[in-house]
């Protein structure tokens, strides 16, 4: 029978394939670089393929190189997927499971849904990681997470969704704003140019409002655009817009020594919160029970 690849091998070219740098990848996996170099080596020996280009400053796969990482990434889910089989015969939803979640729910809707988590699940180990929903998906989809709470609509693949209900935008301005007359007959078409302010490129948040509004002009859009919900917060504390908040953070900590009020409009506009797992998880029964409980949680 031919020599076959290690589990350790395996880890070890998908995570040089995520960070592109032997030095940090070697970090990553908490080994020296030369024993990190030495077990790419022998993997390339055992496949009698090269896998890497390797130059001074940089890691080039190549085209093999770039097959065998994905086909080694599927065999490490196959390998995990084992395990958690081995899991659901213990007691479910125990040890470590790993959540990701945006910036745009994770300060609001956490804070609500850990300690009834804990108290239903005292085995459970669980890690959270907060990100942009990009980062968050290819980190589920590598295998660095196991669950993410992100908002919908958004483009996914080979996932399993389900909705936990629906989040409202509500629109923020400053409490004695000189940009509209009257907060609750606001209507998208009253704004004029750069009056309306919103997250930077990259935060759903953003797309999700658009696409709500259906905001064809975008001239209406302010140039300058807020890396996190309190920069906006300040800036529409500012008078210098006004914009949109979802309902989870009404009576957070978001909009404490602030002008700012949140008012309920004319016509609802909503996004999707979803917990979201990998399709070929073995753990999706548990995952769908952590869901509905964190509808009951976040319905208390």
């Amino acid at each position: 029978m031919a020599n076959l690849p290690t589990v350790k091998q395996l880890r070890y070219l998908v995570e040089l394939e995520k960070n592109q740098h032997f030095g940090h990848a070697a970090e990553a996996c908490y080994v020296s670089q030369s024993a990190f170099s030495v077990a790419i080596r022998e993997l390339e020996s055992t496949l009698d393929v090269k896998l890497v280009d390797r130059t001074n400053r940089s890691v080039t796969f190549t085209a093999i190189g770039k097959q065998v990482a994905a086909q080694a990434r599927l065999c490490l889910f196959d390998l995990e997927g084992l395990m958690d089989i081995a899991d659901e015969q213990r007691d479910p939803l125990s040890g470590e499971l790993r959540l990701g979640a945006i910036p745009t729910i994770a300060p609001f809707m956490l804070p609500k849904i850990l300690p009834g988590i804990r108290k239903s699940f005292p085995k459970l180990d669980l890690y959270l990681r907060e990100d942009q929903t990009q980062a968050l998906y290819e980190e589920l989809m590598r295998g660095g997470l196991d669950v993410i709470l992100i908002a919908l609509p958004y483009n996914l693949k080979n996932v399993q969704t389900q909705t936990l209900f629906e989040d409202q935008f509500l629109l923020a301005t400053h409490r004695k704003t000189r940009l509209l007359e009257n907060p609750e007959n606001f209507r998208v078409n009253y704004m004029k140019r750069g009056e309306i302010l919103l997250l930077e490129e990259g935060h759903c948040l953003r797309n999700h409002v658009l696409s709500a509004l259906k905001l064809k002009n975008h001239d209406r859009l302010n140039r300058f655009s807020a890396t996190s919900l309190h920069t906006l917060i300040q800036m529409v504390d500012s008078d210098l817009g006004i914009s949109f908040v979802p309902q989870m953070a009404a009576g957070s900590s978001l909009l404490k020594n602030t002008h700012v009020e949140l008012h309920k409009m004319n016509k609802t506009y909503t996004r999707q919160i979803a917990l979201v797992w990998r399709a070929s998880s073995a753990r999706g029964d548990e995952f769908s029970q952590l869901g509905e409980l964190m509808k009951k949680l976040m319905h208390k």
